[in-house]
């Protein structure tokens, strides 16, 4: 068997390969923008109703300070804010309730929490 045959029998395996490596990026980051959904959906009854007030240590908050955590990186904050938009897109038209959140649980993810924002910033 010569090299030639060697490496035109594997391209369809690497290619394969590469294209489940690809595929497990997608769902990963699927994953973390379900996991910024689940976060914030512990906020939900305040989302969608305006009561009662998240304050420091109620689990809306804590689900906050666990954003703040993921938030870390540019990259980590850039997605989470990604996620975010999509997240108030979604509670639509009471998707601006989110961006209070920060404030009423006193962490700051290092970008503003509006619908305008642009996380690629």
């Amino acid at each position: 068997m010569g090299t030639n045959q060697m490496v035109s029998e594997n391209v369809p395996k690497i290619i394969g390969l590469l294209v489940l490596l690809s595929i497990a990026t997608l769902v990963s980051a699927a994953d973390e923008c379900s996991a910024v959904t689940t976060l914030v959906s512990t906020c939900s009854t305040f989302i969608t109703y305006g009561s009662p007030d998240p304050f420091p240590g109620s689990p809306c908050c804590d689900a906050m300070m666990s954003l703040d955590l993921i938030s870390d990186s540019i990259d980590s904050r850039r997605y989470v804010c990604r996620c975010l938009m999509s997240v108030i897109t979604t509670y639509n038209p009471n998707g601006t309730a989110i961006a209070t959140l920060p404030g009423f649980c006193g962490v700051s993810f290092g970008f503003t929490v509006d619908p305008n924002t642009d996380c690629n910033l």
